[in-house]
């Protein structure tokens, strides 16, 4: 962009099926320095399955963050910003109104596909990591997709979106809390395999891409983390024999409302979802323990908008939307 200058403020804001991020940063010394950072859990992608759409209540919450969003943003010198929509804005027949509402607000949102969705996340988790070359393998379980990225350094050999999500198997699998122990093993067991069935689709891909280092991103990995952590069964990481020995707590829970060390009362509703599809990926792909990375989509797009020329023409080979300046 003529005349930009690389340590103006820029603002990237990521707008999920469960919450909306919003970020601001600058590059200072080759690296991005965080200003403000903030979140709301919108839960857009509450109540879709089955309908299809963005529910009033839904449409209503992402509306006044953005709002909340906005009024931050004209706190600061912003001079560009990218607000990108993800899966649920892939999938909702009224995904278009919302954007047209959002854009009364003086919001302007971009819809990405669920490859370009996994580029900026894979971009976003490597900021956190040391630049060599060790094959890793990231993963991003969001509310209504998971994205499933193998690379080594900037090559990627698998870029993947698949639609599995935590919200989704909320809603599919746990839509009313239980008070039955049967019904609710009936329930985990019908939204595990479910999990594992659709992350087993490109199972062999992974496995082939020999990755040795093993991360996830997202709320719902970083709730299983604490509790995992809490539970005394390591720090920052999850294991397949975390969660399966934590089963008989995660139902008790559930069943008798017991108090779950590590597990914050917002993120209750996505505890058993959140255990099938993590427990369902990392069967499929044979994931003994997988790191949980503090960065990743949101990141990602502050490293693409800040990095350099050639990061934008990455962008522009991606297909990925413009930027946008700031009013």
């Amino acid at each position: 962009m003529p005349g930009y200058d690389p340590n103006a403020l820029q603002a990237c804001i990521d707008l999920g099926s469960n919450s909306f991020h919003l970020l601001i940063g600058r590059w200072v010394d080759g690296r991005i320095q965080i200003i403000e950072r903030c979140s709301d859990r919108v839960q857009l992608a509450a109540g879709m399955c089955g309908r299809g759409e963005i529910s009033h209540s839904s449409f209503e919450r992402g509306l006044r963050c953005l709002e909340r969003f906005d009024a931050l943003l004209n706190q600061y010198p912003i001079e560009r910003y990218w607000a990108l929509g993800t899966n649920t804005f892939r999938v909702a027949t009224n995904a278009a109104q919302f954007i047209e509402a959002a854009s009364d607000i003086g919001m302007h949102i971009s819809v990405i596909t669920g490859v370009q969705e996994a580029i900026l996340i894979y971009a976003g988790v490597l900021t956190a990591l040391p630049q060599n070359e060790a094959r890793r393998l990231v993963i991003d379980i969001g509310g209504g997709s998971t994205e499933v990225v193998a690379g080594q350094g900037a090559i990627r050999h698998i870029t993947e979106s698949l639609a599995v999500g935590s919200v989704a198997w909320r809603d599919r699998f746990f839509s009313s809390i239980t008070s039955d122990e049967q019904t609710l093993i009936h329930c985990m067991d019908e939204a595990l395999l479910a999990a594992r069935n659709v992350f087993s689709r490109i199972a062999p891909a992974v496995k082939a891409a020999g990755w040795t280092e093993a991360y996830a991103s997202s709320g719902t990995v970083k709730m299983l983390t604490n509790i995992c952590e809490a539970q005394g069964y390591g720090k920052g990481e999850v294991s397949q024999r975390a969660l399966i020995e934590l089963r008989p707590r995660f139902m008790r829970q559930v069943l008798e409302g017991v108090e779950l060390e590590g597990l914050k009362e917002r993120r209750r509703d996505l505890l058993m979802p959140g255990w099938s599809v993590l427990l369902g990926l990392m069967q499929a792909y044979d994931i003994e323990k997988i790191k949980f990375s503090t960065t990743a989509l949101r990141e990602g797009m502050l490293d693409f908008m800040m990095r350099n020329d050639r990061a934008l023409d990455i962008m522009a080979s991606a297909g990925m939307p413009t930027l946008r300046e700031r009013e």
